[in-house]
């Protein structure tokens, strides 16, 4: 089954109302912090972040989405403030090494991979902060035939991998190496 999740913008393809509907059916959280919901039937529903326990190992995930504005119908999203992924996913890694003291920080982006633009994207996020062990993306539909490595603030790597479209490319992650699932 899934541990967590973050948003897209499909997801607001039916309104918030519906939105909301199908997160209090999940059996599994949702993290978003780059989306402030406070004026929407989502406050609440959506984390900042959490933190999981694998065997000896504390792993925290945060989430990042996409502007929405021009790729959803503004109805289907009113109330949402959208803020800049960087500044946010740095508040929330901060809190889950420094704080919470995670082995391992992951990010489930929805920002896109690259752009031919100075638009956001799972590059920029790795290089632009710190802390991020590995960024799972979607939104560009990105196939990758191994993760990407990138070097962030630190000069140090942060992995980077998208599923393609639809799952397509699911990976498994064995110590610090990739394996095709």
């Amino acid at each position: 089954g899934y541990e967590c999740s973050t948003l897209g913008n499909h997801e607001f393809d039916n309104g918030i109302d519906a939105l909301a509907k199908q997160i209090d059916r999940a059996n599994f959280p949702f993290v978003n912090c780059n989306y402030d919901f406070t004026n929407t039937l989502l406050n609440g529903k959506i984390h900042k972040h959490i933190t999981l326990q694998k065997g000896s190992l504390k792993i925290g995930i945060t989430g990042c989405g996409v502007e929405l504005k021009n790729l959803v119908a503004p109805y289907n999203y009113e109330g949402i403030v959208y803020h800049d992924p960087i500044d946010k996913i740095q508040e929330q890694v901060d809190i889950l090494k420094q704080k919470k003291k995670c082995d391992i920080v992951i990010v489930l982006s929805h920002i896109g991979y690259a752009y031919n633009t100075n638009k956001i994207s799972d590059l920029q996020l790795a290089q632009k902060t710190k802390d991020i062990d590995i960024i799972i993306g979607g939104h560009t539909h990105t196939f990758l035939e191994e993760p990407t490595i990138i070097q962030n603030l630190e000069n140090k790597d942060v992995l980077i991998n998208q599923v393609g479209f639809a799952g397509i490319f699911l990976w498994k992650l064995y110590g610090n190496h990739w394996v095709d699932a």
